[in-house]
């Protein structure tokens, strides 16, 4: 999909340069990526304290070979 942003040429550059991207795509797919892993652990921390965990569970149990 074609799209146009007016970006700030001095955090493009920086990125390009910090980030050793070769294009300016590649400096805003990482970004964005970056941004969507940082929402996604944002949302898992409402998840501490919600979940109980059986203590005498044996994982080992249910592995097969």
């Amino acid at each position: 999909m074609a799209t146009n942003l007016a970006l700030d040429d001095a955090l493009i550059n920086e990125a390009l340069k910090i980030g050793r991207h070769r294009s300016k795509r590649a400096a805003v797919t990482e970004a964005l990526h970056a941004y969507i892993r940082s929402l996604k652990q944002r949302d898992m921390l409402s998840a501490f304290g919600k979940i109980t965990f059986d203590e005498h569970y044996d994982y080992k149990k249910g592995r097969t070979r």
